[in-house]
């Protein structure tokens, strides 16, 4: 059934086919085409080559310059990880406790106690700004003992404040539960 639809094609199309045969040295003409194809490709693949070591050297100077001006900097923050590696340890120790302690202020933080945990977040943002001082501090001292002293005092100031905090939230929460109860 199929071979009958192609047959019909076929003889509907059968006047609308070129028979004409191409003119005398058509396929020396063709040949010399893709020939002159194949040289311009060569040529084109030479000029990419003399490149190549420009692009090299480029890359080179702007590797050198990025790798001098990376070298070049300062430190930005002279804090305790600057002084030794146990400060940096210590450090990272007081950074991840008071993160934890915002974090459980953050997740008990109620209306009832707004007010409280406000005065704590303002007491934290004086106490990071007395940091800040103090790193400038430790910057023009020269790492001087007293200053890595109050630095963590500073941070042990901010863990107090935040678990005095959290103490005071959860005694609010117990009396208004155990006012509840008496009012039942």
């Amino acid at each position: 059934m199929k071979t009958d639809k192609i047959e019909e094609l076929f003889k509907n199309l059968q006047n609308d086919f070129d028979f004409e045969t191409p003119e005398a040295g058509h396929e020396e003409r063709f040949l010399n085409k893709l020939k002159g194809d194949n040289n311009s490709r060569k040529t084109n693949n030479i000029k990419p080559l003399f490149y190549r070591p420009l692009l090299a050297a480029a890359a080179v100077v702007v590797l050198c310059f990025g790798l001098f001006t990376f070298l070049q900097r300062e430190p930005a923050d002279n804090d305790l990880a600057s002084v030794s590696p146990q400060l940096s340890q210590t450090q990272d120790f007081f950074t991840t406790v008071i993160n934890s302690e915002l974090n459980k202020l953050k997740i008990n933080r109620s209306p009832e106690n707004e007010v409280l945990v406000t005065d704590a977040l303002e007491q934290m943002e004086f106490l990071e700004k007395n940091y800040k001082l103090l790193k400038l501090d430790l910057k023009e001292s020269g790492n001087d003992q007293r200053v890595v002293y109050a630095m963590i005092h500073n941070f042990q100031s901010r863990i107090d404040l935040l678990e005095e905090v959290l103490k005071s939230i959860e005694d609010l929460k117990q009396l208004k539960l155990e006012k509840k109860q008496l009012t039942l």
